[in-house]
């Protein structure tokens, strides 16, 4: 496998791997890459590196050198919406997103690629929104040589279902409000639903096609759910009514509506009274009273899923327990900040 010679003949060899030097405050990184041919005026500055010795590799048969794994783990790991160039650097390779949308980490998968021995993938939290270009994980092989079979066992484990990471853009939708409750309907309060809501739907890239104000009242909220989805909404969200309270009808309005699926409660801080209701394909949301008082809560977890196709479910809604309390700080710096990271 290796080779090994004194750096003062090695004048004519070439470099197996990039050797790194560091000048603390000033520079770190390959003072010589991987394929340089070693000259005689390179060999003072590789004895200052501590480079007494260098190695030359003969691969065998079964054998692999880094960087080449390394593009194999990528190639296996990109799913749908992932780029990345095939330019590995010390057996490490980075995957940008090739498009602006929602990540989505295939978590098992990668926990499964990571326990192949001598292969890595970091990823970002699934589920974070990002940018075309940005960096959404990099893996890399950690030996300088490697088997082949265990490289090409995580590939192939890595792209079962598509590949580990993906990113899925946002579809453009026509957005329904709803707000409920006699307070408003009879004009006791101004509304701030409308205007919150707005804003979160219109950073994400949809619309909001109509906005219907209904008293506590089962028959009018049904009607005005039938109305939204005549006019073609694709996605309904309902604001206030979604408490234990006797007065609290929205529920029973979305079952009476005709939803074949709903759930009710998100294992969330705030927003533990947030419903997800499906009536054929069209979503409709049910956002608790927090999202008037809060500037993030649930919704802002499970809307980019929504618009990025996702059906959610029970276990969607149970799995953002992990990471779903938010500490209510007092600078609120969401996204950058641990809530709905976990799940």
């Amino acid at each position: 496998m290796f080779k090994k010679i004194n750096v003062t003949d090695a004048v004519g060899t070439t470099l197996a791997h990039d050797i790194t030097e560091i000048r603390p405050g000033e520079f770190k990184g390959p003072a010589f890459h991987k394929g340089h041919t070693v000259c005689k005026e390179d060999i003072c500055h590789l004895q200052k590196l501590g480079k007494n010795h260098l190695y030359l590799i003969d691969l065998e048969n079964d054998e692999i050198h880094e960087n080449q794994a390394a593009s194999i783990l990528a190639r296996g790991l990109s799913g749908e919406g992932v780029t990345w160039k095939d330019e590995p650097k010390e057996g490490k390779i980075g995957l940008h997103a090739e498009i602006d949308g929602l990540l989505v980490v295939d978590i098992a998968a990668l926990a499964s690629f990571n326990m192949v021995d001598e292969v890595i993938c970091a990823t970002r939290n699934s589920h974070t929104l990002v940018k075309k270009g940005e960096l959404i994980a990099a893996t890399r092989a950690i030996p300088l040589v490697m088997k082949r079979t265990p490289v090409e066992r995580a590939s192939e484990i890595a792209s079962q279902n598509g590949g580990v990471v993906s990113v899925r853009a946002l579809n453009t939708a026509k957005v329904g409000l709803i707000v409920t409750g006699n307070e408003v309907y009879n004009g006791l309060i101004k509304d701030g639903f409308a205007p919150v809501l707005t804003e979160k739907i219109n950073l994400l890239g949809s619309q909001v096609t109509g906005v219907e104000y209904t008293p506590d009242d089962t028959k009018i909220i049904r009607q005005a759910i039938a109305g939204h989805m005549a006019n073609g909404s694709d996605l309904i969200l309902i604001s206030g009514g979604m408490s234990v309270d006797p007065d609290d009808v929205t529920r029973k309005a979305v079952q009476q509506a005709g939803a074949d699926e709903m759930h009710y409660g998100a294992a969330a801080l705030p927003g533990a009274m947030f419903m997800v209701a499906y009536i054929g394909n069209t979503p409709l949301l049910g956002v608790p009273a927090c999202g008037l008082h809060h500037r993030i809560t649930v919704l802002d977890l499970i809307l980019p899923r929504i618009l990025a196709g996702e059906h959610i479910g029970k276990k969607e809604l149970a799995f953002i327990g992990h990471g779903g309390l938010c500490m209510d700080c007092e600078q609120c710096v969401y996204p950058h900040c641990p809530f709905g990271k976990g799940g």
